[in-house]
């Protein structure tokens, strides 16, 4: 019983486990369901032939179906299936269960399993049931739910929801906000740059050392002397990101020597599947000491005396710069691909040293006010993700 008087109601009282098992068609395309952990709802995954399950049967779901991950439902992978999820087919290992119409609207169950009572009740009927901590359904309909009149369930989930929507609605103006800033840096470096005007030109390969990285290969698992080296996913768009744990493997001293980054060098994503993410550009900045680059990145270091590496970061990321990229990109089965050779022939225009310091310096002051905001914007977001739970919180004390 919870403090307002709401009985609180094992989930086999309200639900009725249900079966739709049909056996796979060789020739027949299922669509397939999934679940995604803390009850962030379920999914469509790839569709499969009859011939590719390894199941004797599927079961077809309904809308409004309970969908149960058995090994993950103890990390919140349990949900009510949507409407447009509707005639997916899921595997034994996600059972199903019918809400009792008359008793649990589907909506405050779909609410209830984004609580941390809900993933924590699972849990605890989840320990012990196998090698993998697996749910047995005659456990999980153990499980307890704060249990008002349906006129009461219908009232809070239409206020949840409302709370919900607003929510979102911040979260996408701060998100807005973040992607506006962005695109002024953006304007304002393209504005600059065509300022520049009738200015000569140079080819990368006239003003940069431009050379491919190591390739990964069995032969280089680290043994006697394991280096650091940067991947793509440490080369994001201005920055190295130093979140991403450095990765080893097996370089010569002399590899070392040759291939070793140095403070101002620029990084250059050679191919992508996305095309606004080819040619992203990153200075090293000394972020990882002795370190060298992977294959799939390409190295471009400056001649100081005629090209300021923050100057040909700021053109290259600009949207002058990607143009330039884009243009001299090949697609290759999908994925967009650069090389040496493109790279080197991309044009850069090129003041003189002082007006190339000039132009970083206004665009650094301006980065730092879009560095600014989405500082901001990373706080307020982090508020927005706690005021879900407290609003979940409250509905199923009754305090909504």
């Amino acid at each position: 019983m919870t403090a307002n008087g709401w009985p609180k109601v094992p989930l086999d009282k309200i639900v009725m486990p249900v079966q739709r098992p049909e056996e796979p068609v060789t020739g027949k395309v299922y669509r397939q369901i999934g679940v995604r952990l803390w009850g962030e709802g379920a999914y469509e995954r790839d569709s499969i032939d009859g011939s590719q399950t390894q199941y004797k049967t599927l079961s077809r779901v309904k809308a409004d179906d309970i969908i149960v991950n058995k090994i993950w439902a103890r990390n919140g992978s349990v949900a009510v299936v949507s409407k447009d999820l509707a005639g997916c087919y899921a595997s034994t290992e996600f059972p199903l269960f019918a809400p009792i119409s008359e008793k649990l609207l589907p909506r405050w169950f779909h609410w209830f399993t984004k609580t941390k009572g809900f993933w924590q009740q699972c849990d605890e009927k989840s320990r012990g049931t196998s090698g993998k901590n697996r749910i047995r359904p005659d456990q999980f309909v153990k499980v307890e739910i704060p249990l008002p009149p349906l006129t009461e369930q219908h009232r809070i989930v239409a206020r949840i929801e409302e709370l919900a929507a607003k929510i979102e609605e911040a979260r996408g103006l701060r998100e807005q906000a973040v992607e506006e800033a962005e695109a002024l840096w953006g304007a304002f470096a393209a504005q600059i740059l065509r300022e520049l005007g009738e200015i000569q030109r140079k080819r990368m390969s006239d003003i940069c050392e431009i050379r491919g990285g190591l390739q990964k290969s069995p032969a280089r698992l680290p043994r006697d002397n394991p280096t650091a080296y940067i991947t793509v996913a440490h080369v994001q768009r201005n920055r190295i990101d130093m979140s991403v744990p450095p990765r080893f493997f097996e370089v010569s001293p002399a590899e070392l020597e040759r291939w070793r980054l140095k403070f101002g060098d620029l990084l250059i994503i050679e191919g992508n599947g996305s095309a606004d993410q080819i040619g992203r550009v990153a200075l090293f900045r000394d972020e990882i000491e002795n370190c060298v680059h992977q294959n799939h990145v390409i190295r471009a270091r400056p001649n100081r005396s005629v090209a300021a590496p923050e100057y040909l970061n700021v053109y290259l990321n600009s949207p002058l710069g990607q143009d330039e990229v884009q243009r001299r990109s090949r697609t290759t089965s999908g994925l967009r691909t650069l090389s040496v050779g493109r790279i080197s022939e991309i044009e850069v225009p090129l003041p003189t040293l002082d007006e190339q310091r000039r132009i970083v310096a206004y665009l650094d002051e301006l980065q730092a006010k879009v560095d600014a905001v989405k500082r901001l914007q990373a706080e307020t977001s982090a508020e927005l993700n706690a005021l879900l739970p407290s609003v979940l919180d409250r509905a199923f004390k009754g305090e909504l």
